[in-house]
């Protein structure tokens, strides 16, 4: 195993992240919420196994956000031109965030409405 290998695949993931969190406004807006969830997820001590599912929900959204980028990107390097697969991949990567971040939404409403709920009652 080179180690030195391993490390610099790691920098260049950590090095796509940094980018996409710097250029792409929706995985800005993924992060707060994710920062949003995790406070409240401390708040409510949410047991080991919702902070599974929470984490999971999580990194799934955070990691579809990402390839969209890419699929975005890619597409772009190909083509500026309007192009009618362009447009179908782009909206399927896109469709595929959507998909990803409303099962997270249901697993954050599962997990945390029964808690505030009762934080109300």
């Amino acid at each position: 195993m080179n180690l030195k290998r391993l490390f610099s695949s790691f920098r260049y993931a950590w090095d796509g992240v940094k980018d996409v969190a710097k250029h792409e406004q929706n995985f800005k807006i993924h992060l707060i919420s994710a920062c949003a969830v995790v406070l409240a997820g401390w708040y409510l001590q949410i047991s080991v196994l919702e902070w599974l599912f929470i984490s999971l929900a999580v990194s799934g959204v955070l990691a579809m956000e990402l390839m969209n980028t890419a699929v975005e990107r890619a597409v772009d390097l190909i083509t500026y031109d309007r192009h009618p697969l362009a447009k179908k991949a782009k909206d399927a990567s896109a469709a595929a965030v959507f998909v990803c971040a409303a099962g997270a939404g249901i697993t954050g409403v599962i997990i945390f409405l029964p808690k505030i709920i009762n934080i109300f009652l």
